[in-house]
Protein backbone atom coordinates (compact mmCIF):
# COMPACT_ATOMS: atom_id res chain seq x y z
CA UNK A 1 0.00 0.00 0.00
CA UNK A 2 1.32 3.49 -1.07
CA UNK A 3 2.50 5.64 1.81
CA UNK A 4 0.19 8.57 2.27
CA UNK A 5 2.10 12.01 2.27
CA UNK A 6 2.83 13.34 5.01
CA UNK A 7 1.76 17.56 5.25
CA UNK A 8 2.73 19.72 8.48
CA UNK A 9 -0.66 22.53 8.34
CA UNK A 10 -0.14 25.38 10.28
CA UNK A 11 -3.47 27.20 11.07
CA UNK A 12 -5.57 24.10 11.40
CA UNK A 13 -8.08 25.81 13.47
CA UNK A 14 -8.82 28.74 10.78
CA UNK A 15 -11.50 29.11 8.44
CA UNK A 16 -9.49 27.72 5.75
CA UNK A 17 -7.82 24.48 7.69
CA UNK A 18 -10.48 23.32 9.11
CA UNK A 19 -12.35 22.85 5.23
CA UNK A 20 -8.39 21.16 4.59
CA UNK A 21 -8.34 18.63 7.66
CA UNK A 22 -11.93 17.56 7.25
CA UNK A 23 -12.21 17.15 3.07
CA UNK A 24 -8.26 16.10 2.79
CA UNK A 25 -7.43 14.73 6.14
CA UNK A 26 -8.30 10.34 5.23
CA UNK A 27 -6.17 11.62 2.05
CA UNK A 28 -2.80 12.62 3.49
CA UNK A 29 -1.36 12.43 6.88
CA UNK A 30 -1.82 15.39 8.31
CA UNK A 31 0.18 16.95 11.41
CA UNK A 32 -2.48 20.27 12.51
CA UNK A 33 -1.10 22.23 15.86
CA UNK A 34 -3.16 24.97 17.22
CA UNK A 35 -2.08 27.84 18.31
CA UNK A 36 -2.48 26.46 21.75
CA UNK A 37 -0.41 24.02 21.14
CA UNK A 38 2.56 25.37 19.77
CA UNK A 39 3.64 29.05 19.36
CA UNK A 40 4.84 29.39 15.94
CA UNK A 41 6.87 32.61 16.90
CA UNK A 42 8.98 30.10 18.91
CA UNK A 43 11.95 28.90 16.86
CA UNK A 44 12.90 26.19 18.87
CA UNK A 45 9.52 24.46 19.34
CA UNK A 46 8.78 25.19 15.43
CA UNK A 47 12.10 23.82 14.45
CA UNK A 48 11.64 20.19 16.92
CA UNK A 49 8.19 19.46 15.84
CA UNK A 50 9.47 19.40 11.65
CA UNK A 51 12.24 18.05 12.53
CA UNK A 52 10.30 14.99 14.39
CA UNK A 53 7.34 14.90 11.64
CA UNK A 54 9.84 15.80 8.86
CA UNK A 55 6.58 16.13 6.53
CA UNK A 56 6.93 16.08 2.73
CA UNK A 57 4.84 19.39 2.30
CA UNK A 58 4.51 22.23 4.46
CA UNK A 59 1.02 24.04 3.80
CA UNK A 60 1.45 27.73 5.99
CA UNK A 61 -2.55 28.66 7.08
CA UNK A 62 -1.53 30.30 10.01
CA UNK A 63 -2.32 34.24 9.55
CA UNK A 64 -2.72 37.33 12.09
CA UNK A 65 -4.22 40.20 10.21
CA UNK A 66 -6.13 40.92 6.92
CA UNK A 67 -9.41 40.95 9.07
CA UNK A 68 -11.64 43.75 10.60
CA UNK A 69 -11.25 41.78 14.20
CA UNK A 70 -7.68 42.15 13.69
CA UNK A 71 -7.49 45.78 13.16
CA UNK A 72 -6.07 46.73 16.27
CA UNK A 73 -3.54 44.07 16.70
CA UNK A 74 -0.16 44.93 17.38
CA UNK A 75 3.26 43.89 15.30
CA UNK A 76 0.99 42.07 12.39
CA UNK A 77 4.08 42.41 10.27
CA UNK A 78 6.64 41.03 12.53
CA UNK A 79 4.68 38.15 14.29
CA UNK A 80 3.10 37.18 10.63
CA UNK A 81 7.04 37.43 9.08
CA UNK A 82 8.74 35.55 12.48
CA UNK A 83 6.58 32.32 12.27
CA UNK A 84 7.46 32.11 7.82
CA UNK A 85 10.98 32.53 8.90
CA UNK A 86 10.60 29.95 11.60
CA UNK A 87 9.48 27.64 8.89
CA UNK A 88 11.56 28.56 6.12
CA UNK A 89 14.47 27.90 8.76
CA UNK A 90 13.79 23.97 8.82
CA UNK A 91 14.18 23.77 5.37
CA UNK A 92 16.37 20.66 5.82
CA UNK A 93 13.51 18.96 7.40
CA UNK A 94 10.56 19.14 4.55
CA UNK A 95 10.36 18.65 1.01
CA UNK A 96 8.21 21.84 -0.21
CA UNK A 97 5.95 24.70 0.76
CA UNK A 98 2.58 25.77 -0.34
CA UNK A 99 1.61 29.01 0.96
CA UNK A 100 -1.22 31.34 0.99
CA UNK A 101 -1.14 35.23 0.09
CA UNK A 102 -3.14 37.50 -0.79
CA UNK A 103 -4.56 40.24 -3.38
CA UNK A 104 -3.55 42.78 -1.12
CA UNK A 105 0.02 42.42 -1.95
CA UNK A 106 -1.11 44.07 -5.34
CA UNK A 107 -1.71 47.26 -3.15
CA UNK A 108 -5.50 47.82 -2.20
CA UNK A 109 -4.69 51.39 -2.02
CA UNK A 110 -5.35 51.45 -5.86
CA UNK A 111 -8.30 49.09 -8.08
CA UNK A 112 -7.25 46.14 -8.26
CA UNK A 113 -8.77 44.77 -11.39
CA UNK A 114 -8.36 41.82 -13.12
CA UNK A 115 -4.82 42.03 -12.07
CA UNK A 116 -2.28 39.14 -13.58
CA UNK A 117 0.29 37.72 -11.34
CA UNK A 118 3.43 39.94 -13.57
CA UNK A 119 1.66 43.38 -11.86
CA UNK A 120 3.25 42.07 -9.14
CA UNK A 121 6.28 44.07 -7.33
CA UNK A 122 5.12 47.26 -9.23
CA UNK A 123 3.76 48.82 -5.72
CA UNK A 124 4.33 47.76 -2.22
CA UNK A 125 1.27 47.70 0.19
CA UNK A 126 0.92 50.27 2.67
CA UNK A 127 -0.62 48.10 5.57
CA UNK A 128 1.46 45.96 7.65
CA UNK A 129 -1.10 42.82 6.60
CA UNK A 130 -0.42 43.05 2.83
CA UNK A 131 3.50 44.40 3.29
CA UNK A 132 3.78 40.82 5.23
CA UNK A 133 2.41 39.22 2.70
CA UNK A 134 4.48 41.30 0.07
CA UNK A 135 7.63 40.29 1.36
CA UNK A 136 6.87 36.59 1.65
CA UNK A 137 5.82 36.50 -1.84
CA UNK A 138 9.82 38.07 -2.96
CA UNK A 139 11.28 35.39 -0.42
CA UNK A 140 9.23 33.10 -2.93
CA UNK A 141 10.39 34.57 -6.24
CA UNK A 142 14.25 33.28 -5.31
CA UNK A 143 13.16 29.82 -4.28
CA UNK A 144 11.87 26.77 -6.34
CA UNK A 145 10.29 25.13 -3.24
CA UNK A 146 7.20 27.14 -2.79
CA UNK A 147 4.32 27.47 -4.06
CA UNK A 148 2.06 30.87 -3.59
CA UNK A 149 -1.63 31.00 -4.04
CA UNK A 150 -3.02 34.24 -3.72
CA UNK A 151 -6.05 34.27 -2.47
CA UNK A 152 -8.40 37.10 -3.10
CA UNK A 153 -12.26 36.21 -1.46
CA UNK A 154 -12.69 33.10 -0.18
CA UNK A 155 -15.95 31.76 1.50
CA UNK A 156 -17.82 28.83 2.84
CA UNK A 157 -18.18 26.44 5.74
CA UNK A 158 -16.43 27.27 9.01
CA UNK A 159 -16.27 30.67 8.13
CA UNK A 160 -16.85 33.40 10.71
CA UNK A 161 -20.42 34.15 10.25
CA UNK A 162 -19.63 37.81 12.52
CA UNK A 163 -17.64 38.79 10.01
CA UNK A 164 -17.32 37.32 6.43
CA UNK A 165 -19.61 39.08 4.00
CA UNK A 166 -21.87 36.06 2.78
CA UNK A 167 -21.56 33.69 5.60
CA UNK A 168 -22.86 37.24 7.80
CA UNK A 169 -25.51 37.92 5.16
CA UNK A 170 -26.59 34.61 5.10
CA UNK A 171 -27.23 34.53 8.80
CA UNK A 172 -29.05 37.76 8.58
CA UNK A 173 -31.56 37.12 6.57
CA UNK A 174 -32.49 33.61 8.79
CA UNK A 175 -33.21 36.05 11.46
CA UNK A 176 -35.35 38.61 9.18
CA UNK A 177 -32.89 41.16 9.25
CA UNK A 178 -31.93 42.92 5.49
CA UNK A 179 -28.61 42.34 3.82
CA UNK A 180 -26.06 44.61 4.67
CA UNK A 181 -23.42 46.43 2.88
CA UNK A 182 -21.14 49.14 4.37
CA UNK A 183 -20.23 50.03 0.07
CA UNK A 184 -20.87 48.30 -3.23
CA UNK A 185 -17.83 46.29 -4.46
CA UNK A 186 -16.55 44.31 -7.63
CA UNK A 187 -15.20 40.84 -5.70
CA UNK A 188 -13.89 37.91 -6.56
CA UNK A 189 -14.92 35.14 -4.59
CA UNK A 190 -14.21 31.22 -4.90
CA UNK A 191 -16.33 28.53 -2.75
CA UNK A 192 -14.02 27.02 -0.43
CA UNK A 193 -14.62 23.29 -1.45
CA UNK A 194 -13.33 24.51 -4.88
CA UNK A 195 -9.63 26.21 -3.16
CA UNK A 196 -9.47 22.56 -1.24
CA UNK A 197 -9.79 20.81 -5.07
CA UNK A 198 -7.05 22.95 -6.00
CA UNK A 199 -4.76 23.10 -3.35
CA UNK A 200 -5.04 19.26 -3.83
CA UNK A 201 -4.17 19.47 -6.76
CA UNK A 202 -0.73 21.38 -6.15
CA UNK A 203 -0.04 18.80 -3.30
CA UNK A 204 0.78 16.10 -5.75
CA UNK A 205 1.59 18.77 -8.87
CA UNK A 206 4.59 21.37 -7.88
CA UNK A 207 3.60 23.79 -10.83
CA UNK A 208 5.27 25.30 -13.62
CA UNK A 209 5.13 29.04 -11.67
CA UNK A 210 5.73 30.20 -8.25
CA UNK A 211 3.13 32.17 -7.66
CA UNK A 212 -1.24 31.42 -8.98
CA UNK A 213 -4.07 33.92 -8.57
CA UNK A 214 -6.91 32.00 -7.15
CA UNK A 215 -9.94 33.22 -9.09
CA UNK A 216 -12.95 31.87 -10.81
CA UNK A 217 -12.90 34.80 -13.94
CA UNK A 218 -16.37 35.60 -12.38
CA UNK A 219 -16.40 38.90 -11.18
CA UNK A 220 -19.22 40.03 -9.09
CA UNK A 221 -20.30 42.78 -7.18
CA UNK A 222 -21.86 42.64 -3.28
CA UNK A 223 -24.85 44.07 -4.39
CA UNK A 224 -25.39 41.50 -7.03
CA UNK A 225 -24.27 38.56 -4.60
CA UNK A 226 -26.70 40.36 -1.74
CA UNK A 227 -29.79 39.84 -3.95
CA UNK A 228 -28.43 36.25 -4.93
CA UNK A 229 -28.48 35.59 -0.93
CA UNK A 230 -32.46 36.96 -1.02
CA UNK A 231 -33.09 34.80 -3.75
CA UNK A 232 -32.28 31.82 -2.21
CA UNK A 233 -33.77 32.92 1.45
CA UNK A 234 -37.38 33.61 -0.31
CA UNK A 235 -38.19 36.10 1.79
CA UNK A 236 -38.93 40.21 1.05
CA UNK A 237 -36.12 41.98 2.84
CA UNK A 238 -34.24 44.85 1.73
CA UNK A 239 -30.61 45.23 1.46
CA UNK A 240 -29.05 48.55 2.60
CA UNK A 241 -26.39 50.00 1.28
CA UNK A 242 -24.53 52.51 3.86
CA UNK A 243 -22.57 54.42 1.42
CA UNK A 244 -22.73 55.45 -2.63
CA UNK A 245 -20.46 54.60 -5.03
CA UNK A 246 -18.27 51.90 -5.57
CA UNK A 247 -15.35 50.95 -3.06
CA UNK A 248 -12.25 49.45 -5.20
CA UNK A 249 -12.50 46.56 -7.00
CA UNK A 250 -10.78 43.41 -6.14
CA UNK A 251 -10.49 41.21 -8.89
CA UNK A 252 -7.76 38.58 -10.47
CA UNK A 253 -6.88 36.82 -13.65
CA UNK A 254 -6.81 33.37 -13.14
CA UNK A 255 -5.58 32.11 -16.46
CA UNK A 256 -2.45 30.91 -15.40
CA UNK A 257 -4.38 29.04 -12.85
CA UNK A 258 -6.73 27.17 -15.63
CA UNK A 259 -3.59 26.51 -17.69
CA UNK A 260 -2.08 24.62 -15.48
CA UNK A 261 -5.38 22.91 -14.47
CA UNK A 262 -7.10 21.97 -17.38
CA UNK A 263 -10.57 21.51 -16.99
CA UNK A 264 -10.69 23.31 -14.08
CA UNK A 265 -14.07 24.06 -12.63
CA UNK A 266 -16.17 25.59 -9.85
CA UNK A 267 -19.16 24.99 -8.39
CA UNK A 268 -21.86 27.30 -9.36
CA UNK A 269 -22.46 30.41 -6.97
CA UNK A 270 -26.47 29.65 -6.40
CA UNK A 271 -25.33 25.99 -5.42
CA UNK A 272 -22.66 27.24 -2.87
CA UNK A 273 -25.01 29.41 -1.68
CA UNK A 274 -27.13 26.49 -1.37
CA UNK A 275 -25.16 24.40 0.70
CA UNK A 276 -24.47 27.04 3.36
CA UNK A 277 -27.82 28.13 3.40
CA UNK A 278 -28.48 24.60 4.29
CA UNK A 279 -25.01 24.59 7.14
CA UNK A 280 -26.22 27.69 8.96
CA UNK A 281 -29.84 26.77 9.39
CA UNK A 282 -28.37 23.64 10.76
CA UNK A 283 -26.93 25.76 13.34
CA UNK A 284 -29.29 28.56 13.70
CA UNK A 285 -29.80 27.47 17.37
CA UNK A 286 -25.84 28.25 18.48
CA UNK A 287 -26.42 31.40 16.65
CA UNK A 288 -26.82 34.39 18.58
CA UNK A 289 -28.27 37.54 16.71
CA UNK A 290 -26.25 40.24 18.57
CA UNK A 291 -22.98 37.98 17.06
CA UNK A 292 -23.88 39.11 13.65
CA UNK A 293 -24.60 42.52 14.40
CA UNK A 294 -20.98 43.57 14.33
CA UNK A 295 -21.65 47.00 13.15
Amino acid sequence: MENKKKIFLTGGGGFIGQNILEQLGDKYEFVAPRSHDIDLTDSDKVEKLIKSFRPDIVIHAANLGGRRKDKNVKDVAYINLKMFFNIIRCKKYFGRMIMFGTGAEYDKQFDIAGVKEDFFDTRIPNNQHGFYKYVCAKYAEQVDFITHLRIFGMFGKYENFSLGFIANNICRTLFDLPVSINQNVFFEYVFVNDFVKILDYFINNSGKENFYNIGTGQRMSLLDIGNKILKRSGKNLPIVVKQDGLNKEYTCNSERLRKEIPGLSFTLFEEAIGQLFLYYSGKIKDIKKEDILFD
